[in-house]
């Protein structure tokens, strides 16, 4: 990240639905790592399969597909 800003990252299902918000604060400039222990937001493991994750910082936004593998 090249400035400070708040910063949301979430992971949906491929319905749309949220399954976890991963980060949702403010972040300080700099390289970010972020680890999904493919659970939803109640702890609960979530099947194996396709999901969208989704990135706003700022004015950014960016959202692509993952496999979550078991």
């Amino acid at each position: 990240m090249p400035e400070k800003e708040i910063v949301n990252i979430s992971v949906y299902d491929m319905r749309g639905k949220l399954v976890k918000t991963l980060v949702n604060s403010f972040q300080s400039s700099g390289k970010k790592t972020v680890h999904w222990n493919g659970t939803d937001s109640r702890d609960n493991t979530v099947s194996a399969g396709l999901y969208l994750y989704k990135i706003n910082a700022g004015i950014f936004s960016q959202t692509k597909k993952m496999i979550l593998l078991k």
